[in-house]
């Protein structure tokens, strides 16, 4: 089977960057054969020889390249800030180029259903968003047996997602992670939000099925910071559950502290991203726990399909990521008309960012507002 090839713009001066490349490189089924991996067009080669790739001084130049029949490409991977999202997935969709591309998924709503009315044009240039979490195959399975009824209807949602590494400020330390994501000029209108609320907001919605009507917010930064830091809404949704989402990144002590509580009319569902192979569900009488790659017979085959490994062996952030790609790689392979390519699962695409730049704008105009509740 030919290898699909995968360009990369940005995530040479990040850590992200070869979190993807490792993702993308897992199954040997795909590989990083180019990249404009820089802003600096002179770091954009200095990355480019350390990662044994073409490099390119930017995107637009990768793009000529592969429209001029020099450069062979099947899709492209965007991680760089969130300001330059819309411009680059943009460029790559007009051109016909499927994208894979960071959360949240734009800079401002306008972006972001330009950016989906585009997509809807380009049927054969998938577009696949970033939501590592999403990955995991309890994360789908929790989604499966939700659609399954297995805890009847959904009444409240529980999720959060906490991190301590902006308890201090460290952007003005120089930290080159904290510097952007906590500038408005490339962030955004909301840091902890955007960064990390996103994840919180897209296990609650995209594992239940649910929309999101309503919500009310309080949003709150360290003295000095310019974006909020600490990111908390009450939510009504689609079905009259209750949402609570809180997510922050000045809880000291937590690395990457995120998973979700769903509790529905026969039971609950329950899972944490740092122990990621372990569901729970709940019934009053009985604590069932699923783990990873040890399927009952409730496991749909699709989700089994992405399993790589026997269970007790982990698998983990860069398998979840992976599956991303995954799903990608097999809507690909469909469109090109391989043959016995396995069914993609439904992972988070266009209208998830849309959702979550919604949100965002809701969720600040709301804390302006003092928790007032703000409609969707």
């Amino acid at each position: 089977m030919r290898k699909l090839k995968v360009g990369m713009i940005g995530g040479g001066g990040g850590f992200f960057g070869k979190v993807h490349h490792r993702a993308i490189s897992l199954d040997a089924t795909r590989e990083v054969v180019a990249g404009a991996l820089h802003q600096d067009p002179a770091l954009c080669e200095k990355f480019a020889d350390e990662w044994g790739v073409v490099g390119y001084p930017d995107y637009k130049a990768m793009i000529a390249d592969w429209k001029a029949g020099n450069l062979d490409l099947d899709y492209v991977t965007i991680v760089t800030p969130n300001f330059l999202h819309a411009e680059q997935a943009m460029a790559c969709l007009a051109a016909g180029l499927p994208v894979m591309c960071e959360k949240p998924m734009c800079y401002t709503l306008k972006e972001a259903t330009d950016l989906k009315a585009l997509a809807k044009r380009k049927k054969n240039a998938p577009f696949a968003l970033s939501h590592t979490y999403t990955g995991h195959q309890m994360m789908m399975l929790a989604r499966e047996l939700i659609k399954q009824g297995k805890i009847g209807d959904v009444r409240k949602v529980e999720t959060y997602y906490n991190q301590g590494w902006l308890a201090t400020l460290l952007e003005k330390e120089g930290n080159q992670q904290a510097s952007w994501r906590t500038n408005p000029k490339m962030s955004g209108i909301s840091g902890c939000g955007g960064d990390i609320g996103t994840h919180a907001l897209i296990n609650a919605l995209w594992t239940t099925g649910l929309g999101l009507k309503k919500v009310s917010a309080k949003l709150t930064a360290l003295p000095g910071r310019k974006l909020d830091d600490d990111f908390n809404v009450f939510g009504e949704l689609s079905n009259g559950a209750t949402l609570v989402l809180t997510s922050t990144q000045i809880a000291i002590g937590h690395k990457n502290d995120n998973g979700f509580r769903i509790y529905g009319s026969k039971g609950s569902i329950e899972w944490a991203q740092e122990q990621a192979e372990e569901l729970h569900f709940l019934d009053g009488a009985t604590r069932v726990t699923y783990f990873q790659n040890s399927f009952t017979a409730e496991t749909p085959d699709i989700v089994k399909s992405y399993g790589r490994i026997p269970s007790g062996h982990h698998e983990d952030f860069l398998e979840a990521l992976g599956n991303l790609h995954t799903s990608l790689e097999r809507k690909i392979r469909a469109l090109k008309g391989e043959k016995g390519v396995a069914q993609a699962y439904d992972h988070p695409g266009i209208d998830e960012g849309v959702l979550g730049m919604k949100f965002l704008g809701a969720a600040v105009t709301s804390s302006k507002k003092k928790g007032a509740w703000v409609t969707l």
